[in-house]
C-alpha cells in the first residue's frame, strides 16, 4: 500500500474536485486505521499540495452545519507530476 499522502494525491487525479471530507470518505476503507486520516491532517496535505502547485482551489461550500468545505482540483502541472512520480 502506498503512503497516505501519495494516496491523497492519486485520488485527486481521479476526480474533478474534492474537499478533505471527500478524500477521507474515499480512502477510509484502505486507510481508516491511519491516525493521519483526520480532517485537519488531510486538509494540511491538500494545502501543501496547493502551495507546491499540484492543486488549486476550485470553490467553497457550506454544509448544513455551516462548516466551510474547500474544494481543490489538480492542475495540469500537478497531474503530470503526480503520474510521473507516483505509479
Amino acid at each position: 500500500m502506498r503512503p497516505l499522502n501519495y494516496a491523497i494525491l492519486k485520488y485527486m487525479t481521479e476526480v474533478p474536485s474534492a474537499c478533505a471530507a471527500d478524500v477521507i470518505n474515499a480512502l477510509k476503507e484502505d486507510y481508516g486505521n491511519y491516525k493521519m486520516l483526520k480532517h485537519e491532517a488531510v486538509l494540511e496535505s491538500l494545502m501543501t499540495a496547493e502551495a507546491n502547485g499540484l492543486l488549486e482551489k476550485e470553490r467553497y461550500e457550506l454544509d448544513k452545519d455551516q462548516n466551510v468545505h474547500i474544494y481543490y482540483k489538480v492542475t495540469e502541472y500537478g497531474t503530470n507530476m503526480i503520474h510521473q512520480y507516483i505509479k
